[in-house]
């Protein structure tokens, strides 16, 4: 898959930024990564609300091996093969992939540690 195709694939959800990203692509629109591309696949950003959608179609997540492992990447899933002349179907899963990684956005911003000075402890009455 190169560049030309992905944009013709998610024109129809908007303008999309393709970066170079391991050793595929990252798909964003607005800063939000929402689907990567990597080994001939796209997988779309999933969560909770999304994910029966994919087990629906018969999609699994994302998985690696690694030092003899098997690794699942459970937050990224892979795209029906069957929607890729389907553009206008692609649209709808592109906006809800986005919807998905802006929900991760917002988890993830509530979950950051305060980087600084440490409170001042304060002397124990005794």
């Amino acid at each position: 898959m190169d560049r030309d195709f992905l944009i013709e694939l998610f024109a129809g959800f908007g303008p999309v930024a393709i970066r170079r990203m391991f050793s595929g692509y990252g798909v964003s629109a607005d800063g939000i990564n929402f689907a990567l591309v990597l080994r001939g696949a796209i997988y779309l950003r999933a969560d909770a609300p999304s994910i029966p959608r994919f087990e629906a179609e018969g999609c699994g997540p994302f998985q690696y091996e690694a030092k003899g492992k098997l690794r699942t990447i459970g937050s990224y899933w892979k795209l029906p093969e069957r929607l890729y002349d389907e553009p206008d179907e692609v649209t709808d899963w592109a906006r809800v992939a986005y919807a998905a990684a802006g929900r991760a956005a917002l988890a993830k911003q509530g979950k950051v540690k305060r980087v600084g000075k440490s409170p001042k402890k304060r002397p124990r009455k005794t």
